[in-house]
């Protein structure tokens, strides 16, 4: 691990993966950061000992260049950048709907890019990362942001043109769980139990079902079952959920943010 790696635009998650990269063996010294405001980037150094640099002098120095900013901030961030990258450099987007094609024609011909669409559970080192590369990314840049994406959770390489459904799906997701949470916290508060008490049964009911999604192999609709007996408590639930249309709305909100993603593409804020 002697590579320098840079992280352009270090918000909650760029500061995560610096923190998961460190616990998993990267030295600090090996690590420059990046932020819009000073006092931010001395926070970064104070807290995990890595080096706050312009943009400019991350591009310089640095091997990998992770970009992290927000997906209307990057046409900015990479006309600063593109004076300063040789095409040595791998340069990793974090922007969510952008393509690497947008990266490609920005910087010098035969820059590797690689596109990856993490998630929130990266602060818990549960993440989600998924990876594609662009046209000139080889199998060993992909490696190498496997390495270090791998540092807070999970990592799967998909092609390029699966990242919006990606997006969708993993991208957003906690966010959809949190929802469900929530809903379901109201309703236990309907029933009669105090918040924290309808909290800690649900939380801990979801920590459970997704250790066994995990973990025992079994198709989701057969662990379902096993919960669902013949005129029980969760049948009546099931055909409430589904009178309301509870399936089709998912899929039409991850259809929503599919396509969300896609606009972000073209460049539509």
């Amino acid at each position: 691990m002697t590579q320098k790696v840079a992280v352009l635009g270090t918000g909650k998650i760029g500061e995560a993966l610096l923190s998961g990269m460190i616990r998993a063996g990267w030295d600090p010294a090996d690590l420059l950061v990046t932020a819009r405001r000073p006092e931010r980037a001395k926070e970064l150094q104070e807290r995990h000992g890595v080096t706050p640099v312009t943009n400019a002098e991350a591009a310089k120095n640095a091997d990998t260049l992770i970009l992290t900013v927000k997906p209307q901030d990057m046409g900015t961030l990479l006309d600063e950048l593109a004076p300063h990258v040789p095409t040595d450099r791998l340069v990793i987007s974090g922007a969510a709907g952008i393509p690497t094609s947008f990266f490609e024609e920005r910087l010098t011909q035969g820059t590797p890019v690689v596109r990856v669409m993490t998630n929130t559970p990266a602060l818990v080192d549960e993440a989600m990362s998924v990876i594609s590369a662009g046209s000139h990314a080889t199998a060993e840049h992909l490696a190498h942001a496997e390495e270090i994406f791998g540092a807070v959770g999970k990592t799967l390489r998909v092609p390029e043109s699966q990242q919006d459904a990606c997006t969708a799906l993993s991208g957003s997701g906690p966010a959809y769980f949190f929802y469900l949470v929530e809903a379901m916290t109201d309703a236990g508060i309907l029933l009669g139990l105090p918040r924290d008490k309808a909290h800690d049964l649900i939380v801990q009911s979801a920590i459970g079902a997704a250790v066994m999604l995990r973990d025992s192999g079994e198709h989701p609709v057969k662990l379902r079952e096993n919960v669902t007996s013949p005129a029980g408590t969760t049948i009546n639930a099931i055909r409430e959920l589904e009178n309301h249309g509870v399936r089709a709305a998912l899929i039409a909100a991850l259809e929503a943010a599919r396509d969300r993603s896609r606009e972000l593409a073209s460049g539509n804020s």
